[in-house]
C-alpha cells in the first residue's frame, strides 16, 4: 500500500489489496531488494467480452495495478512482475490479459508493447482527474 500511495495517484484500500491477493494470489506479486518490498503488481481473473476477439467471451486477466518505487525503475523489475504474473494468469486458465494505462504514460505503454501487449481501444475519461485510458491486451499461450 505503501508503493501504491507513493507511486500512483489512485489509492486502494486495504480491504482491496487483500480481496484480490486471496482470489488470485498467482496474480499478486512483490518484488522484493534484500528485505524491502519495492513493487508489486495486482491482478483479478475476469468474465467478460474478449478484447482480442470481438463477441466473443474469454477467461481474461486483469493487470489491475503495477508499481515500482522510482529508485528501482528501468531495471527490469516491472518487466519481470508482468512476465510472472501472466505465468500465473495462465495457471488460472486466463485466455487473454489486458490492462489500462494513462493516455500521458508513454513509458509504461512502450513497457506493455514490448511484452506483446497491443493497444485494443480507449476509455475516455477514465481516471479521476479526467485523464482518458488506453486498454491494451495480449493472447496467453
Amino acid at each position: 500500500m505503501e508503493i501504491n500511495r507513493t507511486c500512483l495517484p489512485e489509492n486502494y484500500s486495504a480491504s482491496f489489496f487483500l480481496e484480490i491477493s486471496e482470489k488470485c494470489p498467482e496474480g499478486f506479486l512483490v518484488a522484493l531488494n534484500s528485505d524491502r518490498v519495492v513493487g508489486y503488481i495486482m491482478c483479478r481473473l475476469e468474465r467478460g467480452f474478449s478484447e482480442i476477439s470481438r463477441f466473443r467471451l474469454a477467461k481474461k486477466g486483469h493487470i489491475v495495478s503495477v508499481a515500482v518505487l522510482p529508485e528501482y525503475r528501468r531495471k527490469g523489475v516491472a518487466t519481470e512482475l508482468v512476465r510472472r504474473a501472466g505465468k500465473g494468469l495462465v495457471e488460472k486458465e486466463a485466455e487473454e490479459c489486458f490492462l489500462e494505462v494513462r493516455i500521458s504514460n508513454k513509458p509504461a505503454q512502450e513497457l506493455y508493447r514490448k511484452l506483446g501487449f497491443e493497444e485494443t481501444r480507449s476509455i475516455p475519461f477514465y481516471y479521476q482527474n479526467g485523464e482518458g485510458a488506453t486498454v491494451m491486451c495480449k493472447a496467453l499461450p
